[in-house]
C-alpha cells in the first residue's frame, strides 16, 4: 500500500461503533470536522463535529496568553483555566452526542450525511 492509499484509508475509514449500533459515537466526524476546517470551510467543520473548532480556539485563547505573559513578562495565571476548557470539552462532546443521535433516531435526520 502506498503513502496516498494509506492516506485515504485512514480519512475514510468507517467507525465501528456506528457500523454495529447505527448510532454515532462521541467522535463520529472529527475526521471529516478537520478536513473541512484545513479547506477553510468553519460551518461545515462545526457541523461534523464542534470539537475541533472548540480546540483551535482554546489553543489560540492559550497562545494569545503565553504571549501576553511573554510580552508584559508577569505570568497570567489563572488558576483552574484549563480544567475549566477540559470539562467545556467533555461537555461540548456529550451534547454534540446528544443532538447528533438524538436527531437520527427521533426524527430521521442524519446530521453527518455528507453535503449534496
Amino acid at each position: 500500500m502506498g503513502m496516498r492509499e494509506a492516506i485515504y484509508w485512514i480519512f475514510h475509514m468507517p467507525c465501528l461503533f456506528h457500523l454495529l449500533t447505527g448510532l454515532y459515537c462521541p467522535g463520529c466526524g472529527g475526521t471529516r470536522a478537520v478536513k473541512y476546517l484545513l479547506r477553510g470551510q468553519w460551518a461545515l467543520s462545526f457541523r461534523y463535529h464542534p470539537l475541533v473548532l472548540y480546540g483551535v480556539a482554546a489553543l489560540a485563547l492559550e497562545l494569545l496568553s503565553a504571549l501576553a505573559a511573554r510580552w508584559t513578562g508577569k505570568p497570567l495565571v489563572r488558576p483552574g483555566r484549563e480544567i475549566r476548557l477540559v470539562y467545556g470539552g467533555v461537555v461540548l462532546v456529550i451534547l454534540n452526542w446528544i443532538v447528533k443521535n438524538g436527531a437520527l433516531l427521533i426524527w430521521g435526520i442524519d446530521l453527518l450525511a455528507e453535503p449534496l
